[in-house]
């Protein structure tokens, strides 16, 4: 799902009141800032350059152009591929968030609402999880936050004598053996208690199990239903030597993309049975979705196709939106591109943004799900 929450932002909760509270002109720029190449600093550089003449071209001033470029410039690289969303205004960062994927191209506007449906676009909402890799002897243990950046890391080491079974029948063999059994037996009990625990502190919503077959197996088996119930095996990764963290991130890609596609297929249906339906929990296309922002009903705001489609608000602060200078009420109204303003008063109205693929095509490009009827 390609989501950006108003309720309950997966990032810093400060930033959608920020971004409200503050008036316009905003500088919106959406980037590649992949840097896994020898000159992933001059390609970064070279594309910032572009950005600055983009927003100066458009109208921006200088305090803006600055802030971003300085954002840029003076922060940390990221690991590999990756994107940002950064929006400025008035010399002040007002938002800056990495994103799940880099997007296509660069996305540049300088316009009095900020653009946001980039950012939702490529946008991952997703539980903080932890990737758990084990052996009969330790557990390394990494939890991720909502947007995959690693939140906290840890390994615990069990005992490492003995953990091996040994070959004979005699009484010792079988001594050695049964006490070999408990002390795997020990660990696993142990890296279980740390797992839970873990997941408790920081609220996985998802476990990834990966590492020795039966180690894993076991301390499945050994964890509380709760967290069992969210855990899933991956037949790949490990702590030996050898072992593929690329083969471990691609397997856990596939499963954190069906469960995001799994998402936009039940919106998808949510929709089509609340347009349909007796229960009305839907609407579609500009005049249904403004009406329905205006009253503070929209759940989930879902964005399609856009084109060029504009719609009419009030002066800042924007906090009405319609088709319509009836909808907007009294004063005078501005016409604005209906991307902007859709967006911006789903986010003051506490509503989630999701940009639908084309499976779900929306009348105008805008549809959105209900809170009641």
């Amino acid at each position: 799902m390609h989501a950006i929450r108003g309720k309950e932002s997966t990032v810093d909760t400060t930033t959608p009141r920020r971004l409200l509270d503050t008036d316009g002109p905003f500088a919106s720029v959406h980037f590649e800032d992949t840097h896994d190449t020898e000159d992933a600093a001059k390609q970064l550089d070279l594309k910032l350059r572009e950005i600055e003449t983009a927003l100066t071209g458009q109208g921006a001033d200088t305090a803006p152009v600055e802030a971003i470029g300085r954002a840029v410039r003076d922060g940390r690289p990221p690991t590999g591929r990756s994107g940002r969303s950064i929006v400025a205004a008035h010399g002040e960062i007002l938002l800056d968030e990495p994103l799940a994927e880099p997007p296509g191209a660069p996305s540049v506007r300088y316009s009095a609402l900020p653009y946001l449906v980039p950012l939702a676009a490529h946008t991952e909402p997703l539980p903080t999880y932890l990737v758990v890799l084990v052996d009969q002897v330790g557990v390394d243990i990494t939890a991720y936050g909502p947007r995959r950046q690693p939140l906290d890391t840890g390994t615990v080491t069990g005992q490492d004598h003995p953990v091996h079974k040994v070959r004979g029948g005699g009484t010792a063999h079988r001594d050695i053996q049964a006490r070999a059994e408990e002390t795997v037996r020990h660990n696993l009990a142990g890296f279980a208690d740390e797992v839970a625990r873990t997941a408790q502190h920081v609220k996985a919503g998802l476990v990834f199990l990966a590492g020795e077959v039966q180690a894993r197996t076991e301390l499945r088996n050994l964890l509380p239903p709760d967290v069992r119930r969210v855990t899933t095996e991956i037949t790949a990764g490990g702590r030996a030597a050898g072992a593929s963290p690329a083969e471990l991130d691609r397997r856990i890609d596939e499963v954190l993309l069906g469960r995001r596609l799994a998402v936009l297929d039940d919106l998808a249906e949510r929709y089509r049975a609340g347009s349909d339906g007796p229960s009305g929990l839907a609407v579609g296309g500009l005049e249904g979705v403004t009406t329905a922002l205006n009253e503070a009903n929209v759940e989930t705001l879902l964005i399609g196709e856009t084109g060029d489609e504009t719609v009419l608000t009030g002066p800042a602060p924007v906090r009405a939106v319609g088709t319509t200078a009836r909808q907007v009420g009294a004063g005078p109204v501005v016409t604005r591109a209906a991307d902007e303003a859709l967006p911006y008063v789903a986010l003051a109205t506490g509503a989630d943004l999701v940009v639908m693929d084309e499976r779900l095509p929306l009348a105008e490009g805008f549809g959105a799900l209900l809170r009641h009827s």
